[in-house]
């Protein structure tokens, strides 16, 4: 059995004992209200399944500069978070998308040399700031919407739309998969789940939240696919397959599934360990990251190209 952690919920009442993200609830409600979307992905997945036959060498390919708006959604003082909180996630998608997090020196050996650079980075480019009467928003997408207290996003063709607000139900995040409808495409992260200051509460007060979030954003899945009793997968070769998720800061090695020695690959951001205890994207990860961008999101490399040529 994979090995979990309990944990007492903070004293502010706001973060949960475990991690919860609620991309998959937000997935599968689209998945029925969208057909498109289904068959977008399939699309996407047929597309990734090819360039996994084809060699690539990942440190050859660009990097990516991606424009970010983040909009802060506010019932109350606390929910309003700083320049400086922003700042400080930035600097950490920075770093653990580039690979250049110190902390990823203790993934376990077996591992070491899967650590991969994704060669893509985040550039905020405006913060908006709404004040609204909701006091904790779903996964419905209610707060990327004015009609139901939040705010729509800007131009998410070209730009990582990003919002921070009071999720409910201890939900730290939850992201759109490449291919849904445009109008609520994004990013959102709990208020006390962002950056790694101000409201940021421990153990989820190191911005792994939204390297978790943004991973499913550029098509990742969660490492045991979502799937119960070693069933299912995550569609990437080099995470072994796992029974389900893992929690807290677990003591490697987790064996599950038949994948001994090694065990869960628990320290990939894409599991749902405690910040402190998640450091690295794998090669195929990486691979199914940069699929995702170049053919489902091209636009946002598109804007990276132009700011290039106008320097």
């Amino acid at each position: 059995m994979a090995k979990r952690t309990k944990r007492t919920a903070g004293a502010k009442g706001r973060v949960p004992a475990r991690r919860v993200c609620g991309a998959m609830a937000a997935h599968m409600m689209l998945l029925e209200r969208y057909p498109a979307f289904r068959m977008n992905l399939m699309k996407l997945e047929g597309v990734t399944a090819k360039q996994r036959q084809a060699p690539v060498d990942l440190a050859q390919v660009p990097i990516v500069t991606v424009d970010t708006v983040v909009h802060v959604v506010y019932a109350t003082d606390a929910e309003n978070v700083g320049d400086d909180q922003i700042a400080s996630q930035f600097d950490v998608l920075n770093r653990d998308f580039r690979a250049t997090n110190t902390d990823r020196s203790k993934v376990p050996a077996p591992w070491a040399g899967l650590v991969t650079d994704a060669r893509i980075s985040f550039r905020l480019v405006e913060v908006t700031r709404t004040p609204t009467t909701v006091r904790g928003f779903g996964t419905d997408d209610g707060v990327k919407n004015a009609a139901t207290g939040g705010i729509a996003p800007i131009d998410t063709r070209s730009r990582l739309n990003l919002w921070v607000c009071a999720l409910r139900d201890g939900v730290l995040g939850y992201a759109q998969f490449p291919g849904g409808p445009p109008a609520t495409d994004g990013v959102v992260i709990n208020f006390s789940a962002f950056g790694t200051v101000g409201t940021a509460q421990a153990p989820f007060n190191l911005g792994r939240t939204a390297t978790h979030e943004v991973g499913h954003y550029f098509n990742l899945r969660h490492i045991w696919g979502d799937t119960p009793d070693c069933s299912g997968g995550d569609g990437v070769a080099d995470t072994p397959n796992c029974e389900g998720p893992n929690f807290g800061a677990p003591i490697w090695p987790s064996v599950t599934c038949n994948n001994g020695p090694a065990g869960d690959m628990f320290v990939n951001y894409m599991d749902y360990v405690d910040d402190r205890a998640m450091f690295m994207f794998t090669a195929q990860q990486v691979l199914r990251m940069r699929t995702a961008l170049e053919s489902a999101r091209p636009g946002l490399m598109a804007t990276a190209a132009v700011a290039r040529r106008k320097r």
